[in-house]
Formats: structure tokens, C-alpha cells, sequence
């Protein structure tokens, strides 16, 4: 996920331009006098941008790679699924 960094003036002339970008992903912060008022972010992120978002706070920690599979806690009986079954739980 990219951030640009725009003065206001320029944000006006350039605006179709800014648009294009922020929807293939990027992020706008918005300068007046060289200091930061706001930002334009898509509406839809991907989920990597948002997994990147994340890194990059610090919340968490990934290393890349795949988790491995773990085999489930419980096996429903027959037919029915879990879905089946939480829905007449909920019921």
C-alpha cells in the first residue's frame, strides 16, 4: 500500500489524477503549509493492504509464512453439518 503526500493546491489542480490512484489502492495524506490535515483512503482496502496496515502499527507479528493445518477440535455424527447444528441450537 502506497502513501502520497500532497499540498492542497496541488491536490485541487491534480484531483482526477489523486482519485485514480487512491482507487487502485493508495493512500492521500492531504498538507497545508507543509503540515498534515487530512487523508484520503479507498473505501474497500484489500486484505493485504489492511494485513500491511497492521504490521506495520506493530500489533502484530507475522514472519510469511502459512500456517499449517490443525485438525478439528470436534466431528459432528451423520449428516448434519455445524451449520445445521447451530442453527437449531439457535432456534
Amino acid at each position: 500500500m502506497s502513501h502520497l503526500t500532497v499540498g492542497i493546491r496541488e491536490l485541487k489542480r491534480q484531483l482526477s489524477r489523486y482519485v485514480r490512484q487512491i482507487e487502485s489502492g493508495a493512500t492521500v495524506i492531504i498538507t497545508l503549509r507543509g503540515k498534515p490535515v487530512g487523508r484520503i483512503v479507498p473505501l474497500k482496502p484489500s486484505l493485504e493492504a489492511r494485513m500491511q496496515e497492521v504490521l506495520q502499527t506493530g500489533l502484530v507479528a507475522w514472519s510469511g509464512r502459512k500456517l499449517a493445518p490443525i485438525e478439528p477440535v470436534a466431528q459432528t455424527q451423520g449428516d448434519r453439518t455445524v451449520a445445521d447444528l447451530l442453527l437449531e441450537d439457535r432456534g
